[in-house]
Formats: structure tokens, C-alpha cells, sequence
């Protein structure tokens, strides 16, 4: 079976762009400043790896139907208010995200942390009023609760944290595996397990997107350390060897460039072998594992 990668992203893509364009504010709407900050990084470029790999997972799970989309979108949002914060002077303070100046460089901090927040909070407000009709709400809270979990204390947030404390200090291999796993991984394993809670699938099916979710979620985290140290970004950041010059701690700092490499190869090879039995449903899922590792600096983080 053939399949066509780019012409599935750039539809999907399209369906995205879309969705999140009726789901937010308009820029017009009072206090301007706020949406407009909102609006200014959510359209910023990207490929939209996780509302794509959302919607794929929900169709290779047997789902149907437009429940799926605004978690998908929500999602999106989300990845978005964690960028906008990441950036942010307090923490990794870059100047440039996807080839564009970052939200507090045009916006101010102060109105950045509340796009941030005004984000985050409208991605939930997304999943309960806007999916939850669709899905009922046993799968809503199930998602809800999924998403939620990812992003928190044992998450995303946790992430960021010993990210920024591990900065200057040895860190050995718990310690970035830590990092990876909470920072970038969680909310891909989350994205993936979503997709199929939404779909009605059984839990062995939910387990298996979450392994899948896993894999392709260390693995994109490994890729963007190897980016950093490759200048793989090229002028979409603020400059190369940033994490190095950061001294933060990194699968490259600890295992080396090639050994790094091999590593994230293997894990996107397991992420296809948990779904190359799905058929034609699981060739979206291979495809988007293969993007992973396959990133050039003319499409920047996603």
C-alpha cells in the first residue's frame, strides 16, 4: 500500500488551520491586545504534528464523525501557550520561534503570560462546550482528564522545571529521560491516546496508541537535541548550539550525537511496528512517525 505523506499533511493541515481559525477570538474582539497576542502565535507557522496525529489516531481507533477536531485544535492551543511561556525571558528567553519574533518581543511579557493563560484555558473551555456534545461525556472526561494530567504536575510543567533547574549541572540519563518524557513526550503520548478514547475503542487499542504516543514522543524531543547541535533550525531560532551554550541537559550531552541519532531511529521504528498491522489505517501513523526523524529547518519545530 502506497501513501502520499505530504498530501495527507497539507489536507489535514488545511482542516486544522480552519477549525482553530472559527475556535478563536476574533482579533477584532475586545481587549484587542490579548487576541491579537493569542492569535499572533497560534498562526505562526508549524506543521501541526499533534492535531494531525490526534485525527490520525482517531481514525485508525475506527473513529468517526467531528467530535475529534476541536480536541485536536485544543490540543494545538495548548502546545501553543506552552512556546509562548517557554520563550518568555524567565525561562529559555529566545528572541525568534518559527522564523518570527516571539510573543513577548512584540506583545510585552505581561501580555504574553496572559496569552499564555488565556490559551490554555480557552483549549479547555474547547473540550468540554464544543467536543463534549459530540463524544458524551464519559469519553470527554476521560480526554479531559488525559490532557490535563499531561500538562501538569506530573507533566508538562514538571518538565519545564527540572529542565530549568538541570541548566549549568551534570545530568545524567534518568535526568534527561525525565525531562523528555514530561516536557515534550507527555502531551504527544496523551495526543495519541486521546484519538482513541474519543473513538470508543477498546483499552487495548487505547494502550496501544499511548505506546505508539510514546515512542514518537521521545523520539521528537531526541530530534529537536540533534537539531539544536546540527543547526538543523537554521534562522527559525534564535541561534544554533543554544542548549549547548545553555549548558542544558540533553540526550546529545549524554549519549553523544551518533548515539543519539541511533537511539531516536530505534524508538521510531518500534512507534511503527506498534501499528503496521492496522492496514491501510495505521500507513498516517507510520508516515507521521517517520516525520519525526525525517525534520528539516525549512519546517522548524511543529
Amino acid at each position: 500500500m502506497s501513501f502520499d505523506l505530504r498530501s495527507y499533511m497539507d489536507a489535514r493541515k488545511a482542516e486544522v488551520e480552519e477549525a482553530l481559525d472559527r475556535y478563536l477570538p476574533a482579533e477584532g474582539t475586545y481587549p484587542e491586545s490579548l487576541h491579537k497576542a493569542m492569535r499572533y502565535s497560534v498562526f505562526s507557522g508549524g506543521k501541526r504534528f499533534r492535531p494531525i496525529l490526534c485525527l490520525a489516531s482517531f481514525g485508525a481507533s475506527g473513529g468517526k464523525g467531528p467530535g475529534m477536531m476541536p480536541v485536536a485544535c485544543a490540543i494545538e492551543i495548548i502546545h501553543t501557550y506552552s512556546l509562548i511561556h517557554d520563550d518568555l525571558p524567565c525561562m529559555d528567553d529566545d528572541d525568534l520561534r518559527r522564523g518570527r519574533p516571539t510573543n513577548h518581543k512584540v506583545f510585552g511579557e505581561a501580555i504574553a503570560v496572559l496569552a499564555g493563560d488565556a490559551l490554555l484555558t480557552h483549549a479547555i473551555e474547547l473540550v468540554v462546550t464544543v467536543a463534549g456534545p459530540e463524544l458524551g461525556c464519559e469519553s470527554c472526561l476521560r480526554v479531559l482528564e488525559d490532557i490535563t494530567r499531561a500538562i501538569g504536575v506530573d507533566g508538562m510543567v514538571a518538565g519545564q522545571v527540572v529542565d530549568m533547574e538541570s541548566e549549568g549541572k551534570p545530568a545524567g540519563e534518568e535526568t534527561v529521560s525525565y525531562i523528555h518524557s514530561r516536557k515534550t513526550g507527555a502531551l504527544i503520548t496523551s495526543t495519541a491516546r486521546c484519538g482513541a478514547i474519543a473513538s470508543g475503542a477498546d483499552e487495548a487499542m487505547i494502550k496501544r496508541m499511548a505506546a505508539y504516543g510514546e515512542k514518537v514522543g521521545l523520539a521528537f524531543q531526541i530530534t529537536d537535541d540533534i537539531l539544536d547541535v546540527e543547526g538543523g533550525f537554521g534562522e527559525l531560532k534564535s541561534g544554533a548550539g543554544l542548549d549547548s551554550q545553555k549548558q542544558k541537559a540533553t540526550y546529545p550531552s549524554v549519549h553523544g550525537l551518533e548515539r543519539s541519532k541511533t537511539i531516536a531511529a530505534g524508538l521510531i521504528a518500534e512507534a511503527r511496528d506498534i501499528v503496521a498491522d492496522l492496514g491501510e489505517a495505521g500507513l498516517s501513523l507510520m508516515g507521521l512517525a517517520d516525520l519525526v526523524v525525517n525534520r528539516v529547518s525549512s519546517g522548524g519545530r511543529s
